[in-house]
């Protein structure tokens, strides 16, 4: 009877928190979204079948071709692992064995295909295992979601260019916490995927602490035959693996690379080896285990079982000797977990765990040399933090599912009726997370520099587009570019200042008043960083429609590289980042652009006149820097002033005016009995009140029952 009350209350709880009328408004609009959203699933599908198959035989599916190609490892009567090009357990070898007598090209296209399939079940899996109570709209919404993400994620990437068997281990652990009811079932699923990756036995051990004894033992026996059916089929291959390799230790690439993102891995490139490096490895290992475990436990007594299986992954990572970056999806499981408290810091573990996932390490962080060690090992200290750092909340939590709401700025009303202010792009009162915002400017740029590093193009084109720019300025009576690079020549200090100038002002000053902006008023960094963002962005596309030379690359016309001196025209040189940058991107000039945006900035929002007067000097400082190098046309200053308007105009727009109603000026309006300043037309709906107490959850039930057994 009290387990039957139990029941009832979990029922009693969900409909009392979602709410059958919410759940079906927040549902309506869900229709189209979701038609979007597996749309993209399928884009990104075919974009990831087409990446595989279009490369030639020799340089796709990788590891498959090695195993089980004409002359593959698997075809060899001699061991598995002479020469080290197999890598996986003798169990793995004894399954993969009977791929041989297929058709190798037939074989290539299916096993891509199936791999697809498997990524798809495991997004369905993980959907349906979201902690409850989820609302209807996220039910809906997540699979393709979590598809998608896979698609994205290095892990799926990798596996499916090298052809690769890590997907499976992992959607049959999540099928045997999720899918299968019977204890025994779940753990044969997760014994059979042990026996390809032995360090996934911690999920055993899972089993065994939060009282799945059936499963644990199942899934420690069905590995024990798989294993021993291994080595009575191969004996040779299991003891070198078992015994001279340690559990496989050692196998394919060196231990070092960056592909391995273990904490065996990490410690091998800081410089540690041999017995000190052992015994450090060992003993954090078994830290990480412990506490690793402990969390895990505890959020699956909480409810949030696929979280304990997420974090268990992220120990399995940082344990394993070997943890390879197709063998990583656990990491992109841990995205399930809430931190936070505020609304405004929900968005910040899930951001940090997609971009460590899904982009580079050079992508995140800039290559300095204190941060090449966090860089090197991303993927790990994100497993790490999954593991052992990250403060996930319970389901008990009154902030679970009403953090505290973010304070919104109210704008004057706009001088234009017409136009569409959007409610989501109101700003914030409160500071933004600091992390969110670092790891947003260092993806963004990372990005304009890889596009504008893409819109490359040929040396006429870029040569023929400077010829027009120089003609149109002499019918302009502009073309001043010649004359103030062979005065500036002239004189020797006017020459090194400019240079410096360039080279030194166009990053430091546009960041040094984000900086302050964001410390000191937060209100208007929101606002004053989007319209650079935009001005950015247009600058790209002029980048990508204009391919411009600048006055020094241009051949005949006698201009003086101060900064680089004499160019090759075929080769130019731009410095150390001449391979890594698009010499033909003059129009617009950012250089230019940036510092005027600068300027605007501080007449705006500076306090006192000298201030104001400074500001006024650094795009006057750099349109004559760029244009006494030789790096930039009159023109171009042009282009960089009209990209800046744009971009304050579209945040204008967006958002509407800069100034805020402030809070004296409310209270004054309503004292005399005046109209509240005019909001947008759309508003979001109010959010409830933070309770005092904790809100009504779902009572706990037996880890058994909320993991599908």
């Amino acid at each position: 009877m009290e387990r039957w009350e139990g029941r009832r209350s979990v029922v009693n709880a969900d409909h009392s928190v979602r709410g059958d009328a919410a759940a079906d408004t927040g549902a309506a609009g869900s229709g189209p979204a979701r038609a979007l959203l597996w749309l993209v699933v399928a884009a990104l599908a075919v974009r990831q079948v087409a990446a595989v198959l279009r490369q030639p035989p020799g340089e796709r599916l990788l590891d498959l071709e090695t195993w089980i190609g004409e002359e593959g490892v698997l075809h060899v009567a001699g061991s598995l692992y002479d020469g080290g090009r197999f890598t996986g357990t003798p169990f793995a070898g004894l399954v993969l064995k009977p791929l041989t007598a297929s058709a190798q090209q037939t074989l290539g296209v299916v096993w891509t295909f199936g791999s697809l399939l498997l990524v798809v079940a495991l997004g369905v899996v993980a959907a349906r295992a979201l902690p409850s109570p989820t609302g209807r709209r996220t039910a809906l919404l997540a699979a393709p979601v979590a598809i998608s993400l896979f698609l994205l994620s290095l892990p799926v990437r990798n596996t499916l260019h090298l052809g690769q068997t890590s997907i499976l281990p992992v959607l049959l652990v999540l099928l045997a916490w999720f899918v299968v009811r019977e204890q025994r079932a779940a753990g044969v699923l997760v014994g059979i995927a042990a026996a390809f990756q032995p360090v996934l036995l911690l999920f055993a051990v899972l089993l065994r602490l939060t009282g799945r004894r059936q499963a644990s033992v199942g899934a420690g026996v069905t590995f024990a035959l798989a294993t021993a059916a291994a080595w009575a089929a191969a004996p040779k291959d299991s003891w070198t693996y078992w015994v001279h390799h340690l559990a496989g230790a050692g196998l394919g690439e060196r231990p070092d690379s960056l592909a391995n993102q273990s904490l065996h891995g990490a410690l091998l490139r800081l410089g540690l080896e041999g017995p000190l490096e052992i015994a450090l490895f060992l003993a954090v290992a078994a830290a990480v285990t412990v506490v690793g475990l402990r969390r895990a436990v505890r959020y699956a007594r909480d409810g949030q079982v696929l979280l304990a299986v997420a974090v268990t992954g992220c120990v399995v990572v940082a344990v394993s000797p070997t943890a390879w970056q197709h063998q990583l999806l656990w990491v992109l499981l841990a995205v399930v977990g809430r931190v936070g408290k505020r609304a405004s810091d929900r968005l910040v573990w899930p951001s940090v765990v997609v971009l460590a996932v899904t982009l580079p390490g050079t992508m995140l962080l800039p290559n300095i040399e204190p941060l090449i060690p966090v860089r090197d090992n991303v993927l790990l200290f994100v497993a790490l933090g999954a593991a052992c750092l990250a403060p996930f909340l319970p389901r008990t939590s009154p902030y679970w599912q009403h953090p505290v709401p973010t304070d919104y700025a109210k704008p004057v009303p706009a001088r234009w009726r017409r136009v569409p202010l959007l409610p989501f792009w109101r700003r914030v009162l409160t500071r933004p997370n600091l992390l969110l915002e670092l790891l947003l400017i260092r993806v963004v740029y990372d990005a304009y520099a890889q596009v504008r590093l893409a819109a490359r193009a040929g040396r006429p084109l870029a040569e023929e587009h400077g010829r027009q720019i120089h003609a149109v300025e002499q019918w302009l009576h502009i073309d001043i570019e010649h004359w103030v690079n062979h005065t500036v020549v002239t004189i020797d200090w006017l020459r090194e200042f400019f240079d410096y100038y360039y080279l030194t002002f166009h990053f430091i000053v546009p960041l040094t008043i984000l900086g302050v902006l964001y410390a000191r008023r937060p209100a208007d960094y929101r606002w004053v960083r989007s319209s650079i963002g935009f001005a950015t962005l247009l600058a790209l596309v002029g980048f990508w429609l204009y391919p411009l030379a600048p006055p020094r690359l241009m051949p005949g016309l006698g201009f003086i590289d101060t900064v680089h001196g004499v160019q090759d025209f075929a080769k130019p040189d731009y410095g150390t980042l001449t391979t890594v940058t698009n010499q033909y991107a003059a129009m617009p000039s950012l250089h230019f652009g940036w510092s005027l945006w600068c300027g605007v900035v501080i007449v705006m929002l500076a306090p006192k006149p000298w201030m104001k007067a400074l500001g006024l000097l650094h795009p006057l400082f750099t349109i004559v820097a760029i244009v006494a190098t030789a790096n930039h046309w009159v023109l171009d200053a042009a282009g960089g002033a009209l990209v800046v308007s744009l971009g304050f105009g579209l945040t204008y727009l967006l958002s509407g005016p800069r100034r805020l109603v402030t809070g004296e000026e409310r209270t004054a309006e309503e004292k005399d009995g005046r109209p509240k300043a005019a909001e947008p037309a759309e508003t979001e709906p109010a959010r409830p009140a933070v309770p005092a107490e904790p809100s009504l959850v779902p009572e706990r039930e037996p880890v058994e029952k909320l993991a599908g057994t």
